[in-house]
């Protein structure tokens, strides 16, 4: 049996595969906000598949950010507080098993690389738009990790062509920087621009669904 978590910005969710890969299980939670809490979260969403399905599974996570290969020390987390912490040996302790981490793009690249949209494809990319804007690349079946194991991460990069004003009036993003494409393509990130703009509180679902992203983009 193995079990696949995926930790994201909202929810965090547990799935375990029988050996014949299918689905035997798949549960869901809302993403803890505190280190402490989330440790008990995913061991509690383990231990109750584990329960549930009588067997005992290893453990992958796909997680926002990724493992430092030298530290093991997470880095690169748009969940800023993960960003020190070493979860892989935390969560190993907790569950008394080895537990591997994976970046939440390279893990979805990887998937459709092998089995989804772009199974057969020698070159993949693939685009995570959501509480954080990632990306994996996938090359002749392989992740493109890079020397620090981000090379297909895209947020930290700026808008196309932008100006020196521009960049010097973008907002902060987390990573230290002005102007990164997550400050204003990612989920939060369209909701403070539309913020700024029409000086009213949104969320990106409310904004794509109402006439204020009409009145948005006219304003812009």
């Amino acid at each position: 049996m193995r079990l696949g978590i995926d930790l994201g910005g909202t929810k965090t969710e547990i799935m375990a595969l029988a050996p014949d890969g299918t689905v035997a299980l798949r549960r869901r939670i809302a993403t803890p906000r505190d280190y402490a809490s989330l440790l008990r979260g995913v061991t509690e969403l383990v231990a109750g598949a584990d329960s549930e399905l009588g067997a005992r599974g290893s453990v992958g996570m796909a997680i926002p950010g990724s493992e430092s290969f030298g530290t093991k020390l997470i880095k690169n987390a748009n969940t800023t507080w993960l960003i020190g912490k070493p979860l892989g040996r935390d969560l190993e302790q907790a569950l008394g098993r080895p537990v591997r981490l994976a970046n939440d793009a390279n893990c979805f690249a990887l998937s459709e690389a092998s089995d989804g949209a772009a199974a057969g494809a020698g070159s993949v990319f693939g685009v995570i738009a959501g509480t954080g804007v990632g990306g994996g690349a996938v090359i002749d079946g392989k992740v493109l990790g890079g020397a620090h194991g981000i090379g297909g991460e895209w947020g930290h990069i700026p808008l196309p062509a932008p100006s020196i004003e521009e960049v010097k009036e973008a907002p902060l993003c987390y990573c230290g920087k002005r102007g990164c494409l997550e400050v204003w393509c990612s989920g939060p990130g369209l909701a403070a621009d539309f913020q700024r703009v029409t000086g009213r509180t949104a969320g990106a679902e409310e904004i794509a669904a109402s006439d204020g992203w009409s009145i948005f983009w006219i304003r812009t």
